[in-house]
């Protein structure tokens, strides 16, 4: 019973039994024997004749059997098969009155009529209600419902099971790179909804692997170069203290981003709604007061849903580099079309435009020997770019037409 597969069919073969099993005993229960019109008019024209022609009369092999008695059946009277007998009789010209009996437990009904004579002729009452075995025919019919209905459920939660069945045979074949293999989009809508659903999922999972991969290769050139720097003044300890402590210091922003950026992925604050545009403001004032040219152009009141912290991270990240690599930079927020858009606007040189792509991977520095006449480690856009679309968010670059970098972050309105 631990099978999803067995559950559902014992569910639907237990449904249809049940709906059909229902069905089958009401209409037994309220169709299962004629109304006392039908019943009694047949026995009301054959006791006329049967009353003309006592005690003259010998029944016949198609006569209901016929008994003459000093006193009525024995039983409890049916009220309702009496009165509309009686009624019948009396239409049809006939001056006799007759009563109508059940015996306890048993469905047969006998009609007593009373002759001129004080006696009774005892009839049995035709019966034309369903057979006696009548549960005998419904247990069977429950059997054919079972036969029917099992092969049926079978197939259709073969159906509803495939998905899952396709999930579970996606996971076993993940190889040592961690990859799923690539699944036919073919059968069902649901089926091929999910394959196609898996099939992103590799996608996903091998574009994030693929970046891991960049970040530990570009993190161990960028460690390199320092660390050959410090070999060759290892002779010169004494007069290069200061150079010394520099590239200790680039190896530790180094160290201290790339930890971050994993932790980014790790340790995400709740989603909740945030205003964006006090939140931009705070930024800027944090920003002046470390001596950032940092100026606000206009700021329209929105809310988005994301984690305070996290975001507040991302944006810190992007003003952070237009104030150093672009000398100042304005920030703009508008809304539009259920939208909040984020620009800042800063005026250094831009980035080449064959480099723009690449601006989001980690370390990415646009000098190709990575002088560091400005601090940093070159992550502070792959971590913005991170926590932005973790919260349903985009961003894009490009050149400003004046010169300048325009960086626009777009978010959701709460």
């Amino acid at each position: 019973m631990t099978s999803l597969r067995r559950r559902l069919i014992i569910l639907l073969v237990a449904s249809i039994l049940g709906v059909v099993g229902l069905a089958t005993f009401v209409a037994v229960k309220v169709l299962g024997g004629p109304s006392p019109e039908l019943t009694m008019g047949p026995l009301a024209h054959q006791i006329q004749y049967m009353v003309q022609l006592v005690p003259g009369h010998v029944p016949g092999s198609g006569d209901a059997p016929v008994m003459i008695s000093d006193r009525p059946a024995p039983g409890f009277e049916d009220r309702k098969h009496t009165q509309v007998l009686n009624d019948m009789l009396r239409r049809n010209g006939l001056d006799v009155s007759a009563v109508v009996t059940r015996n306890a437990g048993q469905p047969r009904m006998i009609a007593s009529v009373a002759l001129p004579d004080h006696r009774f002729m005892i009839v049995d009452v035709p019966d034309f209600g369903p057979p006696r075995d009548v549960w005998y025919g419904l247990a069977g019919w429950m059997v054919l419902i079972v036969l029917g209905a099992t092969p049926v459920s079978i197939y259709f939660t073969g159906v509803l099971v495939r998905p899952l069945e396709m999930l579970e045979a996606a996971v076993s074949k993940i190889g040592s790179d961690g990859m799923l293999a690539t699944l036919p989009e073919k059968g069902s809508a649901e089926v091929r909804a999910t394959a196609h659903a898996l099939n992103e999922l590799s996608a996903r999972l091998k574009t994030a692997m693929e970046s891991r991969m960049r970040l530990v290769a570009a993190a161990g050139h960028d460690l390199r170069t320092p660390m050959t720097r410090m070999r060759l003044r290892a002779e010169f300890l004494e007069e290069d203290r200061e150079k010394w402590l520099s590239d200790l210091d680039e190896l530790d922003r180094i160290a201290d981003s790339a930890i971050r950026l994993v932790r980014e992925e790790v340790n995400q604050d709740a989603v909740e709604p945030v205003e964006l545009d006090r939140l931009v403001r705070d930024i800027e004032v944090e920003m002046v007061s470390l001596g950032h040219a940092v100026t606000i152009d206009h700021l329209d009141h929105v809310s988005v849903k994301a984690g305070a912290l996290g975001l507040r991270r991302a944006l810190r990240n992007l003003i952070v580099n237009a104030a150093t690599h672009g000398k100042s930079c304005t920030v703009a927020l508008a809304r539009r079309d259920g939208q909040a858009v984020l620009t800042i606007a800063d005026r250094g040189a831009g980035i080449p435009p064959d480099l723009l792509n690449k601006a989001f991977e980690p370390f990415f520095r646009v000098d190709p020997a990575r002088t560091q006449f400005i601090p940093g480690a070159g992550l502070g856009l792959a971590i913005a770019k991170e926590i932005i679309e973790r919260y349903g968010g985009s961003i894009t670059l490009e050149n400003r037409p004046g010169g300048g970098l325009l960086q626009t972050a777009v978010f959701a309105t709460a």
